[in-house]
């Protein structure tokens, strides 16, 4: 009996190789996407349509469903998200639904170590947040559940559940802006170079804000770091939003020139398009 420990390690080690590695019916997904300065990330998995009737039928009305296959579907964010008028503090939380034909209860979990749905270990007062969206019929049909992220802005993003010809919107907002002037106030204060002024500046262009201040950044870029076709660029678009068409006509062609001696032919044509638009409006 002395070599009973080996040969228990022996009928393990066999049993172990023996196991065989296959494909997943419903294979994991990972969903990344930056909106602002936030990191968004969903984990889950695909099962597919394969013929079947999905809601009302292989996903029942009414009932709790994991919003995927296999374990809970996970969503994680790196800062607060406003969602629907409610805040979802930063963090990782289950994603559940309660689908219904019209709308659907869309619900943040805080409890992670449930298996798939949970079913009646789940518990809604650990529930973080829960939405009521509506549901849309899509035009085209997806055969695997798919979840993404659109209408993307510095502030915003619609995160979209398709499967079938069903689908739902999911809308999310996020505070960019607070930590963008908190960032360049920052950076200004801590010997700022040309791009800084150039970033803070292309920043509050693209929320269409403060452009005198913007205007002010540019002039400093462009005396710390001399012509380059993006300085002119968004500071004549910085002008055209103050009215000021020549000003801004005139940024827009030494962009243009810069821009054309660079190789640059997508900014080349941009800025063309530009200098049309505001010559016509300055007639």
């Amino acid at each position: 009996m002395k070599h009973a420990p080996l040969l228990l390690i022996l009928i393990l080690t066999n049993l172990v190789h023996g196991q065989i590695k296959h494909p997943q019916a419903s294979p994991l997904a990972i969903v990344q996407q930056e909106v602002g300065l936030t990191k968004l990330m969903v984990h889950y998995s695909r099962p597919a349509t394969q013929g079947r009737t999905i809601f009302g039928d292989l996903v029942p009305y009414g009932r709790i469903w994991r919003v995927g296959a296999n374990a809970s579907t996970k969503f994680s964010s790196t800062d607060d998200v406003e969602i629907m008028g409610q805040v979802l503090l930063r963090g990782t939380y289950a994603l559940y639904a309660f689908p219904e034909e019209d709308a659907w209860q869309v619900v943040f979990h805080k409890n992670l170590t449930h298996w798939g749905d949970g079913r009646t270990a789940y518990d809604p007062n650990e529930d973080a947040l829960r939405v009521q969206v509506p549901v849309e019929r899509s035009a085209t049909f997806q055969e695997n559940f798919l979840i993404s992220f659109d209408s993307i802005t510095h502030n915003s993003a619609m995160m979209i559940w398709h499967w079938a010809y069903t689908k739902i919107k999911i809308p999310l907002h996020l505070d960019t802006d607070a930590k963008m002037q908190q960032e360049i106030q920052e950076q200004l204060k801590q010997n700022p170079t040309a791009q800084t002024y150039y970033e803070a500046a292309r920043f509050l262009q693209e929320q269409d804000r403060d452009h005198a201040v913007a205007l002010s950044y540019l002039n400093k870029a462009l005396v710390l770091g001399g012509d380059t076709y993006y300085f002119h660029r968004v500071k004549a678009m910085v002008e055209a939003a103050m009215e000021d068409y020549g000003s801004a006509i005139r940024s827009a062609e030494k962009s243009l020139e810069l821009a054309a001696k660079e190789g640059k032919d997508e900014f080349v044509r941009m800025n063309q398009k530009n200098i049309d638009l505001w010559k016509s409006k300055r007639n």
